[in-house]
């Protein structure tokens, strides 16, 4: 079996393959500091409530956009493990050819999203990603990593409207039944979810639009992914597991 470890800047999204069979998965909150030693505990821990132990592990990934965790998070995967991680970055094989104008700045959470939609999908395809910035990648039909688009995630946007006045509450983030809001909460929830949704489907329209392909594939990942693409009128794949698909199929290409 093999983990596969995304480090976001929020949580730590961790899968467990045994073969192709995404046998586990689980979170790890990213900004709480951790030693090598309380990592190794919690992987131990989360791995036994799943019926699986840490000594099946036979190799180990990570991708990560937060340099600063890597230390004892690799230490603790060396020695919990006793595996090296590969870890997702310059000289890495993924089958996906970056053509940006700085390679080296797209980040390896980007990478492995736009490998498993090549991989599973085809392309062309854009691949948007609802994490603590909404990300939308552009990958073409002979798997270049073409363009990319940011934009503040719904989470962020909700944070700026807590700190940032005086009267406004830390809201829970969902799509109220209406848009027509009538008071402070469902006003909030509406104005930071239908407002995703108007964004993702101008994004996704332009897109087309610039690259002159309007039947381009559209897949969603992501905590918030399935509620805004339920939401779209552009036909789009809502694929949960994609980021972690996505570090299995760069693990398979480097073991070769």
């Amino acid at each position: 079996m093999i983990l596969v470890v995304d480090v976001g800047n929020t949580n730590i999204t961790c899968g467990v393959y045994e073969e192709k069979d995404l046998k586990a998965t689980f979170r790890i909150n990213t900004k709480t500091k951790r030693t090598s030693d309380e990592y190794g505990a919690i992987f131990s821990q989360l791995l036994n409530m799943k019926g699986l132990q840490l000594k099946s592990i036979e190799g180990s990934i990570i991708a990560s956009v937060v340099p600063d965790v890597m230390h004892s998070l690799v230490g603790g995967i060396v020695r919990y493990t006793n595996t090296e991680p590969l870890i997702v970055g310059p000289g890495v094989k993924t089958g996906i050819k970056i053509v940006t104008e700085d390679p080296r700045a797209i980040g390896a959470d980007r990478i492995v999203d736009a490998v498993a939609a090549y991989e599973k999908y085809g392309g062309p395809i854009l691949v948007i990603d609802f994490g603590t910035a909404t990300t939308y990648d552009y990958v073409t039909a002979q798997g270049h990593f073409a363009a990319g688009i940011t934009a503040p995630g719904i989470r962020i946007s909700s944070e700026a409207l807590w700190k940032a006045t005086a009267k406004l509450p830390n809201i829970e983030i969902k799509k109220p039944k209406s848009i027509l809001a009538q008071e402070t909460i469902t006003s909030m929830q509406a104005g930071l979810m239908y407002g995703q949704i108007g964004q993702t489907e101008y994004i996704i329209r332009k897109v087309k639009e610039e690259t002159g392909i309007p039947d381009m594939k559209v897949v969603v990942t992501g905590g918030l992914g399935r509620t805004v693409a339920d939401e779209l009128e552009t036909n789009s794949i809502y694929d949960g597991t994609l980021t972690l698909d996505g570090l299995r199929f760069v693990y398979e290409k480097n073991r070769r």
